[in-house]
């Protein structure tokens, strides 16, 4: 694949299930740390699908909070992978000196970036089908497909999570970490989350249908309104693509800083 000679992919081996053991070890006593990102598009839903839903009415014919929910789904796996790919992985590389331990043992680098993004899309796992659930109880959903929107948003996970930790490999200070709300609120803002693409005009358009989280939201809305078309295999491609270009970088990254 041409692909793979230009960015080599890590061959992890089955050593990296030891990574997300870990993480689960560490967090088995402070389990509700885990699900502090959930809540904040659970409120955007209460406030805006229902409040604002209110007066908005429709859009596309359905609902606007059923309109608003899928996308908040798709926010919800994002935000659980970006916060564990960031902040954790930045202070286990630079403070905790966490990884420098790791590869004291059997575990190679591939391993460690492999279980590191392993653990970062479970907790965006955990976020979608929380969400999932309250999207259930609140009678969001149009159709059975909808139980398919939460396998679903492992490729959401797996995207940013690869993309974060990657990003992450090249941050010098905690400061730096600015640049994570700079992008990630826009995302989450003007990816068609509360409003329909159709809304902009070209070439934003295109530009917005090119980012990683609007890719999600139609993934996800379409899978939970029924509207499922050809575009979902581009939105599956796109988004493995960008996990595997993450997971690679993030391998090559700590090969170098952790081997040299």
């Amino acid at each position: 694949m041409a692909m793979g000679r230009v960015l080599p992919l890590p061959l992890a081996s089955g050593r990296a299930v030891h990574v997300v053991e870990r993480n689960l070890l560490v967090y088995r006593r402070t389990w509700w740390v885990l699900l502090s990102g959930f809540f904040e598009p659970v409120f955007y839903l209460l406030g805006l699908g229902f409040g604002l839903g209110a007066i908005v009415g429709d859009v596309g014919g359905i609902p606007y909070a059923m309109f608003v929910a899928p996308a908040l789904l798709a926010t919800s796996a994002m935000n659980g992978a970006i916060y564990d790919s960031t902040f954790n992985v930045f202070y286990k590389l630079k403070y905790a000196r966490t990884y420098d331990a790791m590869l004291s043992t059997p575990l190679g680098v591939p391993d460690v970036a492999t279980g590191e993004i392993a653990w970062a899309l479970g907790r965006g796992l955990i976020y979608a089908a929380a969400f999932m659930v309250v999207m259930l109880l609140l009678g969001l959903v149009a159709t059975p497909l909808a139980l398919l929107a939460v396998p679903a948003s492992v490729l959401i996970g797996f995207a940013a999570a690869g993309l974060g930790t990657a990003a992450t490999t090249f941050v010098r200070s905690w400061q730096d970490f600015d640049l994570v709300f700079v992008i990630t609120l826009p995302l989450f803002l003007f990816s068609a989350t509360f409003f329909p693409i159709t809304t902009y005009e070209q070439p934003l358009r295109t530009l917005v249908e090119l980012t990683p989280l609007y890719r999600g939201v139609h993934m996800i809305r379409a899978l939970t309104t029924d509207t499922v078309d050809i575009m979902i295999v581009v939105d599956v491609a796109y988004l493995v693509v960008l996990g595997l270009i993450g997971l690679a970088i993030t391998a090559r990254r700590l090969d170098k800083l952790l081997l040299k």
